[in-house]
């Protein structure tokens, strides 16, 4: 394969991962604080719990909206074949929120802003994009590195969607444990996100 097709599907999950990231970072904070929208909404007959929902539905629609764009760009040009190749969006979407939720959790337990977002764009966000296989495989990393890109939801994703770009790379098992690990992160952090939010405006 050409290094446009390698890499392509990387670079589709992470710019998904991009919004997911900027909507629960700056989002849930405004919500919460800046604009204390959550709070007007809260007034009304809406639950804390359907006001995330509300958020996580949002988020979901403009992390599919840009995935999209970029799917079609690059199915243009032939980074990815169409066909399995579809199957790429969904997977994006699923990778964003499994990046995105637990930073909402986190977001949703912030009541002072000292600027930790930037902390976590340097710290977290920024070398899990590096380390997460997405330009250059995980195993040319020394091995004392490598399980950061285990852990992170990004490279799981990053490894369904070239499985689905250009023929299956990896054995069954091995795709399975990225569809769960990826949906597992959704399903626990979405659930703590939703909790965290409902006691915090229940106060």
């Amino acid at each position: 394969m050409s290094y446009a097709q390698y890499v392509i599907p990387a670079f589709l999950c992470a710019s998904a991962v991009g919004v997911a990231a900027e909507e629960y970072m700056f989002g849930v904070l405004l919500g919460f604080m800046w604009n204390r929208v959550y709070e007007g909404m809260y007034a009304s007959p809406v639950s804390p719990r359907q006001i995330m929902l509300g958020h996580l539905v949002s988020t979901t629609i403009r992390i599919a909206v840009t995935a999209a764009i970029y799917l079609v760009i690059a199915m243009i040009f032939g980074a990815i074949q169409p066909g399995w190749g579809f199957a790429v969006l969904p997977v994006a979407i699923l990778t964003a929120l499994a990046f995105g939720l637990p930073i909402g959790a986190y977001a949703s337990s912030i009541t002072e802003d000292r600027g930790q977002f930037n902390i976590v764009n340097r710290v977290i966000i920024l070398p899990l994009t590096l380390f997460s296989g997405t330009v250059f495989p995980l195993t040319s990393m020394p091995v004392f590195l490598q399980w950061i890109g285990w852990l992170s939801p990004l490279w799981h994703g990053t490894q369904l969607s070239r499985d689905l770009s250009y023929g299956q790379q990896e054995p069954a098992w091995l795709i399975l444990v990225h569809v769960v690990y990826l949906v597992a992160i959704v399903v626990v952090a979405g659930l703590l996100v939703m909790r965290i939010t409902d006691r915090r405006l229940r106060k």
